[in-house]
């Protein structure tokens, strides 16, 4: 039986900080991609452009 003593650095937790790391990173990337979408978006009303503002809008649903 294998023993782990308390205060030892677990395998695990190397495991756990690199998945917290890529969810944070993968968040704040749809986050960016988002916000993108959205300035797209502002501009394309500004230009009166309706093809391009239904095609973002949604791309936009798609990752919300």
């Amino acid at each position: 039986m294998e023993r782990k003593l308390l205060n030892s650095p677990q395998h695990s937790d190397e495991n756990t900080d690199s998945v917290i790391a890529e969810m944070f990173l993968n968040n704040a990337l749809l986050e960016f991609k988002r916000e993108k979408i959205r300035e797209e978006i502002d501009q394309t009303l500004l230009d009166r452009n309706k093809e391009l503002f239904l095609k973002l809008t949604e791309q936009l649903k798609k990752i919300s």
